[in-house]
């Protein structure tokens, strides 16, 4: 294979302003696609979108993915100045962690709702784009924590764990018209979020990494990047670990 790995391709990108999401744009962009990021922040998106090269290359839209609505705009942004869809990264999400018995219900409900609501969104209105163009890759960012459930986390494990079921079950419906599913399953990696951690939590973890350190962002870009390409065409259903050897 010669060439950029998306050239001409164009990618929908969720929670982009930021962390993760804006690394996969990066990552995306220098292999020749072009972006449309996604994020519940106005401003942010607006700056990411110009810090990674502006209109000809990235444009950023302000929707929440919990509004079948707001990804609607976002696929069809993509469609309407770019020319396609070819890929879909479900990655917006966010944590409000505590123990059950100090979680409110409407803390569980949110994480449920942008992370595996959200991801349903972006899966069903991707394919809805894809299918008719007979070719998509979609990708969905799960977690360690929805393979091994982690303390604190019942309602982002649950979530996690619900966005691995989805992404099999969608896979095998859209197989046959040519679009592919896959997950990503992010052990610790290095983020702003991250290292706001307590020491001792931040210590507790890398005892548990094989490899003796955190992820960088744009280790999981590479990942995303590899599932969103045609390197790995004959691969759906799949669920990709990028821990460290954490809980192998």
């Amino acid at each position: 294979m010669s060439g950029p790995l998306l050239e001409g391709k164009t990618a929908v990108i969720t929670g982009a302003a930021q962390g993760i999401g804006y690394s996969i744009a990066q990552r995306f962009i220098a292999e020749g696609a072009r972006v449309v990021l996604g994020d519940i922040n106005p401003e942010q998106v607006a700056k990411a979108a110009e810090a990674l090269g502006g209109p000809e290359v990235a444009v950023g839209v302000a929707g929440d993915v919990t509004s079948s609505d707001d990804v609607q705009t976002l696929v069809r942004t993509a469609v309407d100045t770019f020319g396609s869809l070819d890929v879909m990264v479900n990655n917006a999400g966010i944590t409000r962690d505590a123990t059950m018995r100090k979680m409110t219900e409407e803390m569980f409900d949110q994480v449920i709702n942008v992370h595996l609501k959200g991801t349903w969104n972006g899966t069903r209105l991707a394919a809805t784009i894809m299918r008719e163009q007979g070719s998509g890759a979609i990708v969905n960012m799960s977690s360690l924590s929805g393979k091994i459930g982690l303390a604190g986390q019942t309602n982002y494990s649950a979530a996690k764990a619900g966005i691995v079921g989805l992404s099999k079950a969608a896979a095998k419906e859209l197989a046959h018209v040519g679009i592919r599913v896959n997950a990503i399953q992010p052990g610790l990696i290095r983020t702003a979020m991250t290292e706001a951690m307590p020491q001792k939590v931040w210590d507790q973890k890398m005892v548990e990494i094989p490899m003796g350190r955190a992820g960088e962002v744009d280790e999981i870009a590479k990942v995303a990047l590899f599932l969103a390409s045609d390197l790995s065409s004959y691969m759906t259903g799949t669920v990709m670990e990028v821990t460290g050897g954490r809980f192998m």
